[in-house]
């Protein structure tokens, strides 16, 4: 079952946040069809949030025919996105973690590694970036 947190620096309102947790659960195969979300009341109460929120973020993904309600039962996943098990993703994952060592050990914070991969991610021109490790 997934686990949610919210991050209250992060400026994302909060069912945004749960949105994209069940998104990138599912996309990582953490969620599989089939599994039970947290009930709107456990998930209010973990977080501390309202009710209300959870409700929108669960909406939403059912909006997006990912999850489905089962009156009295929960809501449970209907399908996932999981693309992550293909063979030839597993040498990227390895190099990935390789390198967030490698960025953990050079000093980089978490926010700033994610930053980093987010700029690198979102640039669409196919430009190295400098040598110096300069960002543009």
């Amino acid at each position: 079952m997934i686990e949610f947190h919210l991050d209250t620096r992060s400026g994302v309102p909060p069912y945004r946040q749960l949105v994209d947790q069940v998104h990138r659960a599912l996309r990582l195969g953490v969620l599989t069809e089939g599994d039970r979300l947290p009930t709107v009341k456990e998930v209010a109460a973990q977080m501390a949030v309202n009710p209300n929120t959870v409700l929108k973020a669960y909406r939403e993904l059912e909006y997006a025919g990912l999850v489905a309600p089962r009156p009295g039962v929960g809501t449970f996943v209907t399908r996932t996105l999981d693309d992550t098990v293909r063979p030839e993703y597993a040498p990227l994952r390895h190099e990935l973690v390789d390198w967030l060592a490698r960025a953990r050990a050079a000093g980089l914070a978490e926010e700033s590694i994610e930053a980093l991969f987010q700029s690198t991610l979102g640039d669409r021109t196919g430009d190295p970036l400098p040598e110096t490790g300069a960002a543009r």
